[in-house]
């Protein structure tokens, strides 16, 4: 086994990583965003460029675009990079697609329908549907009506008959959709331009952007981010992955990196939204090793965001809004002295002013 890394050498190297460190920066040179940045809820992908140094406007700028892929997610990329983007989220096979559709790969197998080419035949007709900016209710409509049964489902909490949902998302990219930023429900475009590349860019790709980013990681963490199977992600392990023992694992990293595993940790106080990438890493018990806190951290439904102290995580935060005023509620996972309150609370600051609101306090819950 190779060398041995600590929890904090393995949080703190993350945190550098992924550049919760960082004051000021670009879109160009944003890490996260050669892995995906998930916009999910008001503090989602924006918010997560935000903390890293990023002066984002809402809605996106137009250097940005929102795609949906990892696990069906909406993520931020930069839009230059969008053609190798669609070429990496691709699934890698026949059963790695199957996987990623969940339970719309029954009825499509049941019928002797490959996962893959029903994915491109729903792109197809995405593609000729979303000829100008579509509502998703009105693409879902022409899917319905265009496609046999095996693509169907009826779906009880809408009483109505449409396509399985992960076979939508999945399909949108290979389609050359795009969503268009700030709507709800979901508006998709059509991406000017769009060409899928035929090979993936070594930045973007994803197997290695784990380890980059959520490394040191073996290949089920991999897998479990990407909801693709652990044989495949093994298939594609790169050949400059380095063994580290993490806590008497066997985990790797990227060879490259390895000298940044000794770094010290992330000064300062971050409150990261509930699905940075931070906290998408598949270790949760490493993250976090009190199995309450990990269910409060990580419920089923309505997450919180975390509060990150020196590159560990420190508690839970979530927004209390009244008109143009934000009240920050906040449940450490230990005692605050002034020092770090005070720097809880310019933490809360920069997430008004990014709302465009008055941050009106901070509420602890002893």
């Amino acid at each position: 086994m190779g060398s041995s890394v600590s929890r904090s050498d393995v949080l703190a190297f993350r945190a550098r990583a992924q550049q919760l460190d960082r004051e000021a920066g670009a879109v160009a040179d944003t890490a996260v965003l050669d892995i995906g940045v998930q916009d999910t809820g008001p503090d989602g992908g924006l918010w997560a460029l935000a903390l890293r140094g990023v002066d984002v406007a809402r809605p996106a700028p137009p250097e940005l675009a929102t795609l949906w892929t990892v696990r069906g997610a909406p993520h931020l990329y930069r839009r230059k990079d969008l053609a190798g983007v669609a070429a990496a989220v691709a699934p890698y096979s026949e059963a790695d697609a199957a996987k990623r559709v969940y339970d719309a790969a029954k009825p499509l197998k049941a019928a002797g329908i490959a996962i893959t080419d029903a994915l491109d035949e729903v792109a197809a007709v995405m593609r000729r549907t979303v000829t100008e900016p579509t509502v998703k209710g009105e693409v879902s409509s022409a899917l319905t009506a265009a496609l046999p049964e095996p693509y169907l489902r009826f779906c009880r909490p809408c009483n109505a008959t449409h396509l399985y949902e992960q076979p939508f998302r999945l399909a949108a990219v290979r389609a050359g959709l795009e969503l268009e930023p700030g709507t709800s429900p979901p508006v998709l475009r059509r991406i000017p331009g769009f060409r899928a590349a035929a090979t993936v860019p070594e930045r973007l790709d994803l197997v290695r952007g784990y380890l980059r980013l959520l490394g040191p990681a073996t290949p089920k963490h991999v897998a479990d981010y990407l909801d693709a199977p652990v044989r495949e992600v093994q298939a594609r392990w790169p050949d400059d992955a380095t063994e580290v023992d993490v806590a008497g694992e066997r985990r790797w990293v990227l060879a490259d990196d390895v000298p940044a595993l000794g770094g010290g940790p992330a000064r300062g106080a971050r409150l990261l939204g509930p699905f940075d990438l931070f906290l998408q890493a598949k270790d949760r018990a490493l993250l976090v090793d009190d199995p309450a806190r990990s269910k409060a951290l990580w419920p089923v439904l309505g997450r919180p965001g975390a509060l990150l102290l020196d590159g560990d995580l420190a508690g839970t935060w979530r927004p209390r809004t009244s008109g143009k005023r934000l009240r920050v509620a906040l449940a450490p996972w230990g005692r605050l002295p002034a020092t770090r309150r005070a720097e809880v609370e310019q933490a809360a600051e920069r997430l008004a002013a990014y709302r465009g609101v008055q941050l009106a306090g901070v509420d602890l819950a002893e």
